[in-house]
């Protein structure tokens, strides 16, 4: 028998498959990133700090567009403490944490909807692995206090764990809420010390130099014992199946 030839439609069908396949769509999202990354390592934000803002925005405006800067920068894996302390030595301390929580919040954003609809369905059924299983399961199950927890205690880096939880099944405003609720304090502390950084010895500036180091050491600290819960459970779970 002869086999049927492809028709126009199959084959727009069939391409079209292709095109919007999980797989293509990781692809466009790592390409992206890429770009991303490459367009921030030829701008070099971190000059903010040294060179200021454009001149010819000032007022709201300025710090709306630095707010939209800071997202698309940290979606591209640009460190947030550099952009953080660029707000404070920019607008000072009440405006600069402003302009730095809007930019955390659309940021997290920014990488919580690419994650989601280009990486989730082809990265879910990967997570085959004993921790990675127990980590999903902790994201999707107490999305807001795992996430409020991850921005409290800076042991995960940002943009990592706005791409991991897109591909957990964590709602949307579970994690924004988390996300601007828990990263008040260290975006605050990195404010107020560019905004002090032209006085080094200040109380202030030590002070918020000193939450900053405090922080990092509880991070670590809660990295560790999270590590830990987390292989204990992995741990139970495979003796469990083993005894079914």
């Amino acid at each position: 028998m002869l086999e049927p030839v492809a028709t126009p439609d199959g084959l727009a069908v069939r391409c079209t498959r292709v095109l919007f396949s999980p797989w293509s769509r990781l692809s466009l999202l790592l390409v992206l990133l890429a770009c991303a990354a490459a367009a921030m390592l030829q701008w070099q934000p971190q000059r903010l700090v040294t060179e200021g803002w454009p001149a010819q925005l000032s007022g709201p405006a300025a710090m709306v567009g630095f707010a939209v800067a800071y997202g698309v920068c940290t979606t591209a894996f640009v460190p947030r403490p550099v952009l953080n302390l660029a707000a404070g030595a920019l607008f000072g301390s009440q405006a600069g944490l402003a302009a730095a929580l809007g930019g955390t919040v659309l940021g997290a954003g920014l990488a919580f909807g690419l994650g989601r609809l280009l990486g989730q369905d082809a990265l879910r059924p990967l997570l085959r692995a004993r921790w990675l299983t127990a980590a999903d399961r902790q994201l999707s199950r107490h999305g807001f206090r795992s996430m409020l927890a991850i921005r409290l205690f800076p042991g995960v880096p940002f943009c990592a764990s706005n791409y991991c939880a897109a591909v957990s099944r964590m709602r949307w405003f579970p994690f924004l809420a988390a996300t601007a609720l828990g990263s008040v304090p260290n975006t605050a502390a990195y404010v107020i010390a560019g905004a002090r950084a032209s006085t080094p010895g200040s109380p202030v500036f030590l002070l918020a130099m000193g939450f900053i180091a405090l922080s990092g050491l509880g991070g670590m600290i809660a990295a560790w014992c999270k590590r830990k819960a987390l292989r204990g459970r992995c741990v139970s779970g495979t003796v469990a199946l083993d005894k079914r």
